[in-house]
């Protein structure tokens, strides 16, 4: 996807996640357990500070987080979403800036994550205030499913291991494959973490449905019955399991 492309989908989706929140702030979040909507949002302005500050000085700001209480809620995801902007528009997507996934140290790696933490956060919004969720473009999905996969599941898994080792129990290299539409991607379960390539063969479990439910599923904000499970169920349980650190 295009930077531009990009930009325009963490636009909508902060400006969706804005409508939604407004009016609700004390309603409970179910996908994210504790939290109140007013906590999702000042969350949301924390990560867009966050950000902000790792490209304008290199280095991850420090003490962190910012007290926000004192600050309307949306008052501060207007102000951290207004720079963050600034900051994504400024830069050119290969320009340097530190990032915790090793193999992509680019202002191009927050463009992406940046669309994708708010794309999965309006629907946060979306189901703590009841409304149908908006839709989710094709494109944007189907990159969402390649950076959860290969980013946070993958990458994290050989990273920082110690995270899954409970999850990896019993791993002995079963493969489960994603797919949707013409996208597929081989999930390799190891006790050495989780192993994810293109492409699709032979396996034991496969998950199947529209990039929406599959992006949704793996993100946890779906449940079981929003995609097609075939094959081994207690794979595809372990797959789901295996989700839960890498997207806490």
């Amino acid at each position: 996807m295009e930077k531009s492309t990009y930009l325009d989908c963490l636009e909508h989706d902060y400006r969706r996640l804005r409508e939604v929140a407004a009016g609700a702030w004390s309603s409970p979040v179910p996908s994210c357990p504790g939290w109140t909507m007013a906590d999702l949002v000042r969350h949301v302005a924390e990560v867009y500070l966050h950000k902000t500050e790792i490209m304008r000085t290199g280095a991850a700001p420090e003490p962190w987080p910012p007290d926000l209480s004192g600050e309307d809620p949306v008052v501060a995801l207007d102000r951290a979403y207004t720079g963050l902007v600034a900051e994504l528009t400024a830069r050119k997507p290969d320009e340097p800036a530190l990032t915790w996934y090793g193999p992509d140290q680019t202002v191009g790696f927050w463009v992406r994550r940046m669309a994708h933490e708010t794309v999965i956060h309006r629907v946060d919004a979306e189901l703590a205030a009841g409304v149908a969720l908006a839709p989710i473009p094709e494109a944007l999905a189907v990159d969402g499913i390649d950076e959860v996969l290969v980013c946070f599941l993958s990458f994290a898994s050989h990273t920082w291991l110690e995270y899954f080792t409970e999850q990896l129990t019993g791993a002995g290299g079963q493969t489960v494959i994603v797919e949707s539409g013409d996208s597929r991607w081989s999930v390799r379960l190891t006790p050495e973490g989780v192993d994810v390539t293109p492409g699709g063969g032979a396996a034991e479990a496969r998950i199947s449905g529209s990039p929406t439910d599959v992006l949704l599923w793996l993100w946890r904000r779906a449940g079981d019955d929003a995609v097609r499970r075939d094959g081994d169920p207690s794979l595809v349980a372990q797959l789901h399991a295996l989700l839960g650190p890498a997207t806490e």
